[in-house]
């Protein structure tokens, strides 16, 4: 299957991670990357447009092409990241073979659930994906960043500049 059968959401959420056997890790590994304890002033946020799920490998795919451009043009210690949306869904796949003399092994769709081949996160509209924390001098960088991110995402995205504290 493609990735794109698993952008619109769906039915129920399918999360009960403790009934379902076999639910493959979610690739991302990281949830906040950069300078954990530093001070900054704005957050740049990537901001979905549209209800869609995002499956594991394309938030991972996304927050490391923001990183390695904020890494190259900050340093370690210049911006905080920060992945708001955790991979919870579960994602079922009916897996059919497709090659001669399938059909007298396989059931069709009979018995069809499905079994687990990965998770994504639902996301809602105006809800965000992802935050840069940066100082003023780096908010373009960030943008610049985040406007990478977009690309491995399915949904149309917008970017939004805030300025922290009081």
């Amino acid at each position: 299957m493609k990735g794109k059968n698993y952008r619109i959401v769906r039915g129920a959420a399918y999360t009960r991670r403790e009934y379902i056997h076999g639910v493959p890790p979610p690739r991302i590994n990281k949830y906040t990357m950069g300078n954990l304890k530093g001070k900054f002033d704005y957050a740049v946020s990537l901001i979905a447009l549209t209800k869609v799920q995002i499956r594991h490998n394309a938030l991972e795919a996304a927050r490391v092409a923001v990183n390695k451009v904020l890494f190259d043009k900050l340093s370690e210690t210049g911006y905080r990241l920060r992945v708001k949306v955790f991979p919870h869904q579960v994602l079922r796949e009916n897996k059919m073979m497709a090659f001669a003399g399938a059909d007298r092994l396989q059931e069709g769709m009979r018995k069809s659930f499905g079994s687990p081949i990965g998770t994504a996160a639902r996301v809602k509209p105006n809800q965000a994906i992802m935050t840069v924390e940066v100082n003023l001098d780096a908010v373009e960088a960030a943008k610049e960043a985040l406007s990478q991110g977009v690309s491995k995402l399915p949904t149309a995205c917008k970017i939004e500049v805030k300025k922290l504290g009081a």
